[in-house]
């Protein structure tokens, strides 16, 4: 297995959080830390133009805590010179420790830009996006790595070919989320194609993302592809601790057993002088917690309460 690193830091575990947008800004990323401190949380994808010509909602978007090391910040852009041009800038101004390519956003108001998952179908334009940020980060000695799918739809593959790509212009590491852009993240996450790219990408960490709910999933997913690391997306939305389970498990422990309430009530309340935490802890219950307490209107009422939704949540929809 092939160590993750970036420069001198080693995490405690081949773990990365996934960007996800609107959720993995510096509150969210802080409240995972407090279970986890030595992993990589990568920050919320940018766009690389929004970067170059200092957009304000962008600018604040790229924050990172006081004490936060690695920084690590998602960029995306279908535009060489562009995406070059924002690295550089992130890069000179020392506000990145790592920078993560993102080659598998689903989402159309992406794609049809020719951005995110749309790029890995036209390999040479993704290999000059690929090149434009290496080299722009080179300098700084800044490590740029990539997040990719397995390609627009089952007929259109286009994984293994990116991950060599990738390889061979000097990317850091690779990870695979193991669905197509047409799934969505519906369905079963292959995590067979995740085996298949680590088989034919050598000398770089190969990490898998999708349908990772618990440690034993992460256990599992490395047993049957032999990745080198797994990435945290959707996960960990309402189980922050799974970072720390993580540690444990792939560290030769055992992950402790299911918290109660107040275990992540707890981690909320620590976070809550942070600007911004309410929105992203609003995130986190509506995908599990509400799901959770569907059936305890009484349990339900008390956790939003206590988290600082004084009307019991009743804005909030569950999933």
């Amino acid at each position: 297995m092939l160590a993750l690193r970036i420069g001198s830091f080693t995490p405690a575990a081949p773990v990365v959080l996934a960007p996800m947008a609107g959720v993995t800004n510096a509150p969210f990323r802080t409240m995972c830390r407090t279970y986890a401190p030595d992993l990589v949380y990568v920050n919320e994808m940018v766009m690389a133009t929004a970067v170059v010509y200092r957009n304000d909602k962008t600018l604040r978007m790229m924050t990172f805590g006081p004490d936060e090391r690695p920084r690590s910040l998602q960029i995306y852009g279908s535009d060489p010179d562009m995406l070059g041009r924002a690295v550089r800038a992130v890069c000179e101004e020392g506000l990145v420790d790592h920078v993560d390519l993102n080659f598998g956003c689903p989402a159309a108001k992406v794609t049809r830009r020719g951005g995110g998952a749309a790029v890995p179908a036209k390999p040479r334009l993704l290999r000059a996006v690929v090149r434009a940020a290496v080299r722009a980060a080179a300098p700084y000695d800044v490590p740029v790595t990539a997040k990719f799918r397995m390609g627009l739809w089952d007929d259109l593959r286009t994984d293994v070919e990116t991950g060599l790509i990738c390889a061979d212009e000097g990317i850091h590491w690779i990870a695979l989320h193991a669905r197509t852009v047409e799934q969505h993240y519906a369905g079963e996450a292959r995590w067979e194609a995740i085996g298949e790219l680590k088989q034919a990408v050598r000398g770089i960490p190969v990490l898998g993302n999708g349908d990772i709910w618990e440690a034993s999933d992460a256990i599992e997913m490395m047993a049957a592809s032999g990745c080198d690391g797994v990435v945290i997306g959707r996960g960990c939305l309402g189980r922050p601790w799974l970072f720390g389970d993580l540690v444990a498990v792939l560290n030769g422990g055992t992950a402790p057993a299911p918290r109660p309430l107040g275990v992540v009530i707890e981690a909320m309340h620590g976070c809550m002088s942070t600007r911004g935490v309410q929105q992203h802890a609003s995130t986190m219950v509506t995908s599990r917690m509400l799901g959770i307490l569907r059936d305890r209107p009484e349990t339900r009422h008390e956790f939003l309460s206590a988290i600082g939704f004084g009307n019991g949540g009743r804005s909030i929809s569950a999933p």
